[in-house]
């Protein structure tokens, strides 16, 4: 299946059925009066976020959505039936933004969370509403409130616990190859990574979602290369896994381009809790390993973790991975404790 995570589509909720014009007509029953029932309602356009969805490629080739058109009434107070609800399922993830493709209309975060996002039109009155004391016998009926309509942009930002950030050929989708059963296209080239790959990581009973994105180079913030088109993916990460090639010469340059990245970006990136692995170490002597591990705590700060590792034989995958599962599981703990304390507010 192709990956997409942004498309533009058209939707358009159902119009009202219009109220019926209508007068009782019965044998022996003179001045019958008027009977008129209401048209039905149009029906909604609802947007309903799935789990088995991660990809919005449903929306690539068809862009127009229509929700059914509520009924005409009918005589003998005979209310038209209701246009059936659209329900379009989207990724867990998903965001809907208007058609300048800034503003944010919804954002659909959870599993089976629902959203009314354009109602459809209420029914025209039949003639019985319009029955008084002075006018016994109308003829009046209304038609069918419209329904509405909009074009918006849906965009896909994929919710993953960890997300792998790093240069160009710095070994994100071997390490993801080498921790779980997802397997990216791996080659010796730059952007081999076209597009985000998801792997779940499973370390005895405890398991995490890990992204693989694609990689990112100077000026990715402002449109160079792939990094701006995925970088949002990077948002709904709660931890940072920052790979860096141990082959490189200053690995530390290495590491400054990528952060500068991500605080350009903005979005609060660059305070995201960060795990730093130095990549490849099977190509490095020790003596090579300790002091490129020295640089890169020195460009990260005393308080960032570094830690060796290869991904293609395996060497401190598992410190890495279980650092970066202790990460995720602090960031649960606290933002069950924010949800907590907004419920007792």
């Amino acid at each position: 299946m192709k990956f997409l995570d942004q498309c533009k589509i058209y939707l358009k909720s159902g119009d009202g059925g219009a109220g019926a014009a209508s007068f009782r007509r019965e044998k022996f029953i003179e001045f019958g009066g008027p009977d008129g029932g209401d048209g039905g309602k149009g029906g909604d356009i609802v947007l309903l976020a799935v789990e088995n969805l991660n990809t919005l490629i449903d929306y690539r080739y068809r862009q127009h959505f229509r929700a059914e058109q509520g009924r005409g009434g009918a005589g003998r107070n005979r209310t038209g039936g209701g246009g059936a609800d659209l329900v379009l399922a989207v990724p867990v993830g998903t965001q809907v933004l208007d058609e300048d493709n800034e503003t944010v209309l919804a954002d659909l975060t959870a599993p089976d969370q629902r959203i009314v996002f354009l109602r459809g039109g209420d029914g025209g009155f039949g003639n019985m509403h319009y029955k008084s004391s002075t006018n016994r016998a109308p003829r009046r009926a209304g038609p069918g409130w419209p329904g509405r309509e909009a074009w918006v942009w849906l965009r896909l930002k994929l919710i993953a616990d960890v997300g792998l950030v790093g240069l160009p050929n710095a070994g994100k989708s071997t390490l993801l190859a080498a921790a779980s059963q997802a397997r990216p296209k791996i080659a010796d080239y730059p952007f081999t990574t076209l597009r985000p790959q998801l792997g779940v990581v499973r370390l005895g009973d405890e398991e995490f979602v890990l992204a693989d994105l694609p990689g990112l180079i100077e000026g990715a913030s402002e449109g160079a290369g792939l990094g701006i088109r995925f970088l949002g993916h990077v948002e709904r990460c709660s931890v940072i896994l920052h790979l860096v090639d141990g082959t490189e010469a200053d690995v530390a340059q290495a590491y400054h381009l990528v952060r500068e990245e991500l605080m350009a970006y903005g979005h609060g990136l660059a305070r995201k809790p960060e795990i730093v692995g130095l990549n490849k170490i099977d190509a490095l002597d020790p003596a090579a390993v300790e002091a490129k591990c020295r640089a890169l705590t020195e460009a990260a700060g005393a308080a960032a973790r570094v830690l060796p590792l290869s991904g293609a034989t395996g060497a401190g995958l598992r410190q890495v991975l279980g650092a970066a599962l202790s990460a995720v599981a602090a960031a649960r703990e606290r933002a069950a404790e924010a949800e907590a304390l907004v419920d007792a507010q």
